[in-house]
């Protein structure tokens, strides 16, 4: 039974309507998103606005996401009440932290949704594509035994960029995609392994590049 949360319902009730008005909304693979069950979504990062976009993608698929986010969020005094209400969990970046890892790790063992940047920061590609990313996405995996789930986005680089620029011209199309669920299951064993971790964090881009790939060669033109 899914707790009740009024921080939750009352964010999803106010921002939902509004940017499902202002936007042009694409989802597809929503199949691939478990309707219950331990879930680590990876998800690329091209925008400021992502989280809302692809939480709307999960919230749309039956899924209450928690995402790991920076702690100076937590800090604001805007953000941070927000944050706490609806359970998010801070992350101390570039500290080597393992609190994250943890709490993640104790979200998905009790059945949660758990969302990662494993760019960490918006992309600083020219061309928005995924950077490297980095292994905590496969520590939190590997320690939690979920499956993971790709979710890029497509379109929302201008929305609100991290030099601040933004641009809210009504109607422009948000696209986004889920992949099929990974499983690493098999490199459990070696969870603490340098070169496994790696690799896994390298399959999860690579699927990421994959998804963003496809959206991008179909993306109306007068939007690119």
């Amino acid at each position: 039974m899914k707790r009740f949360e009024p921080w939750y319902s009352a964010v999803i009730n106010t921002v939902r309507p509004t940017i499902w008005t202002w936007f042009r909304w694409r989802f597809e693979g929503l199949e691939h998103i478990p309707k219950d069950g331990p879930v680590l979504v990876a998800a690329n990062h091209i925008s400021y606005f992502d989280p809302l976009a692809q939480g709307y993608f999960l919230v749309k698929a039956g899924r209450r996401p928690r995402y790991l986010a920076k702690i100076e969020l937590f800090r604001n005094r805007f953000t941070g009440p927000i944050l706490r209400g609806v359970r998010q969990i801070p992350v101390r970046r570039g500290s080597g932290d393992r609190g994250p890892v943890e709490f993640g790790a104790k979200a998905l063992r009790a059945g949660e949704m758990v969302v990662v940047y494993p760019e960490s920061t918006v992309s600083t590609n020219p061309d928005h594509s995924p950077m490297r990313g980095k292994t905590g996405v496969a520590r939190l995996a590997l320690a939690a035994g979920a499956p993971v789930v790709p979710v890029a986005i497509w379109g929302s680089a201008p929305v609100w960029q991290r030099d601040g620029k933004r641009n809210l011209k009504f109607g422009r199309p948000i696209w986004v995609k889920a992949g099929t669920p990974l499983d690493f299951s098999h490199y459990e064993e070696r969870a603490d392994d340098p070169e496994v971790l790696r690799e896994v964090t390298d399959q999860v881009m690579n699927e990421l590049s994959v998804l963003v790939d496809d959206m991008r060669a179909r993306y109306p033109k007068r939007w690119a």
